[in-house]
């Protein structure tokens, strides 16, 4: 992770979960992080604890609701004008929402489109164009995926559609890529079962039912995916890792 000091992670989702574990370990391996959520207060919490730990690099929170192109937009034109511009981009954001295929809302159809592939669609490719427009040609795409996004469980195929499709995001990044002679590197992680705010959210009119499911078994942790992409991060230049499915030992399914 040396050689990622002192450069511009973004990292999205970063309030709670997995997003805000990725945004300390990054920081406490000295990179500026900017850290992005719609509800800031907790990415600033985070800011004031790192810096008062003596954390080596920096988080900087900022507002943006990635359901809007504009404000996507305006994010990254930020980090442009106050970083330089983005050296990893971390898709973390992502929901699910109970909504079958033949009875769900088209709102929220569009609500998990637009969160789990247009957003970190459009985040990939301005955080890519910043990349090349600056010669930064070892510059990371991490995308959060899901065992969802791999096969079908249970009855919630829509959130199944929009994780296959980061899978196929995934693989045509890395192909576009190479076809433009770019060492940048593209990685999606599926984890499995995962003890965040997730299920509570996805079950919230039946919170008893996520924590029964966290319950379970032995699941993973927000550090644990943390940690794997601080992995993926310090593999050596010419290593590429595509696609990672991390389960629960006792995971089943």
């Amino acid at each position: 992770m040396q050689r990622w000091k002192g450069r511009v992670a973004l990292v999205t989702g970063a309030s709670v979960g997995i997003g805000n574990a990725t945004a300390r370990a990054l920081v406490q391996h000295g990179m500026k992080v900017v850290g992005c959520a719609r509800d800031v207060d907790k990415i600033r919490e985070t800011a004031a604890e790192l810096q008062q730990t003596g954390a080596a690099g920096q988080l900087y929170p900022v507002q943006c609701d990635l359901t809007v192109e504009a404000e996507i937009r305006a994010m990254f034109d930020d980090i442009q004008s106050q970083h330089g511009g983005v050296d990893v981009c971390i898709n973390n954001a992502g929901l699910a929402i109970k909504a079958p295929l033949l009875s769900g809302s088209f709102e929220d159809f569009r609500t998990m489109t637009d969160v789990n592939i247009l957003a970190p669609t459009l985040c990939t490719q301005l955080a890519v164009q910043q990349m090349r427009k600056r010669g930064v040609d070892d510059g990371h795409i991490i995308t959060l995926n899901s065992m969802s996004g791999h096969r079908l469980v249970g009855s919630n195929a829509f959130y199944s559609m929009t994780k296959f499709a980061i899978t196929a995001m995934t693989e045509g990044l890395r192909r576009e890529l190479r076809e433009m002679k770019s060492h940048i590197r593209a990685t999606c992680i599926s984890p499995g079962l995962v003890e965040t705010e997730f299920a509570i959210r996805l079950h919230k009119d039946d919170v008893q039912k996520a924590h029964a499911a966290y319950a379970s078994i032995e699941c993973l942790q927000a550090k644990d995916l943390a940690d794997m992409i601080l992995y993926v991060l310090g593999a050596p230049p010419h290593v590429e890792f595509n696609d990672i499915w991390v389960r629960p030992t006792e995971q089943v399914f």
